[in-house]
């Protein structure tokens, strides 16, 4: 499989809003701005598996045949709303791809990678 795939995704609390209800996860520091304020992060952050989700979009549009075997994921730094996010998905070994999310600012916000079928 060669793969070289990007896209640009400027999140929104609405997505989070919307995950949150999809998926059951309604921590507050997805969902809840004045909470989240609270924290370290000092606002919301997003699901680490909603940056996934947009990961694995963008890979199924490419490969709509293409069958989650594995994955391993890491969420190395906060995403936030409004922030400018680089999706990339690279795949060059039968199999395997790469799957990045990175802030304008140079930042990893998740690095990961799918083994398919």
């Amino acid at each position: 499989m060669n793969l070289d795939l990007s896209e640009v995704w400027c999140p929104t609390q609405a997505e989070f809003d919307a995950f949150a209800a999809l998926s059951g996860d309604a921590n507050p520091i997805h969902v809840d701005p004045e909470f989240a304020a609270t924290t370290p992060f000092g606002r919301t952050v997003s699901h680490g598996m909603l940056i996934y989700a947009k990961l694995w979009s963008m890979l199924t549009r490419a490969c709509p045949n293409a069958r989650h075997v594995a994955h391993d994921m890491m969420f190395p730094a906060p995403c936030f709303a409004q922030d400018t996010i680089h999706l990339s998905v690279v795949g060059h070994a039968p199999g395997s791809v790469l799957l990045v999310a990175v802030r304008e600012d140079g930042t990893e916000v998740f690095t990961g990678r799918a083994e398919l079928a």
